[in-house]
């Protein structure tokens, strides 16, 4: 009799719903820390909040604020970008057409910088075809659906492998962005190193009126994959 009472005491302990002895101290140090708070517990799920958007910031997705004109015309002075920063974490590696966000120190400055993505790891860059484009391992690239109006592809001329692990980056606007044009002959001949890029810029999410998806241009795709050893064409 006595065995079956402890039995039955038991399992009314444990029925469905009842968060146990571990889950009842959680809720009660929750409380008590409300309590010792100005404002209760308005003010803890205030700092909860905060902590995930400082989590969300630190690993997923960053905002970032347009600068300079470097990259009109689709991202304006005072735009503001969402950087996804898990685009390339599990595997993934920039691609051609990317608008990335990376470190620049070292390279272009000590600052974080926004520019396309124009060649990758062994690709053979020129500038400029005989049509006046930039030319991505023996293929014409038409820039005309981002590249700032009355800009040429380039009035800096240029003919570079992009080495491994490496990026050839070049703001839309031409006329007023230095990119790796510009530091062709510094450490690193003005290709910045992937592991340094933050992320991938996805969003324009301020001001409202600019909110829009940034896309990987279809031009792009049409390049061939860069060839073995990344030697000339």
């Amino acid at each position: 009799m006595d065995t079956e009472a402890q039995q039955t005491e038991r399992d009314r302990s444990s029925r469905p719903g009842d968060p146990g002895p571990e889950g009842r101290s959680r809720f009660a140090l929750l409380s008590r820390v409300a309590d010792w708070l100005p404002g209760g517990r308005i003010t803890l799920a205030v700092f909860a909040g905060l902590g995930f958007l400082l989590l969300l910031n630190a690993f997923v997705v960053q905002p970032f604020d347009i600068p300079s004109g470097s990259m009109e015309r689709g991202l304006r002075i005072g735009d503001r970008v969402l950087v996804n920063k898990v685009a390339y974490r599990f595997g993934a590696q920039p691609r051609r057409g990317d608008v990335i966000v990376f470190d620049g120190t070292g390279y272009f400055g000590d600052a974080d910088y926004i520019k396309r993505v124009v060649g990758v790891g062994g690709d053979h860059v020129v500038c400029c075809h005989r049509n006046g484009r930039i030319e991505v391992n023996g293929r014409p690239v038409d820039e005309t659906a981002f590249l700032y109006p009355g800009d040429s592809a380039s009035s800096v001329p240029f003919d570079v492998v992009v080495p491994p692990g490496r990026l050839f980056v070049l703001g839309d606007h031409r006329d007023d962005s230095s990119d790796s044009r510009d530091h062709l002959g510094s450490p690193g001949g003005g290709m910045i190193p992937v592991d340094d890029v933050i992320g991938r810029a996805d969003w324009i999410v301020w001001p409202y009126r600019h909110w829009t998806r940034l896309t990987r241009p279809s031009a792009y795709a049409r390049v061939p994959a860069a060839p073995a050893g990344g030697a000339h064409g």
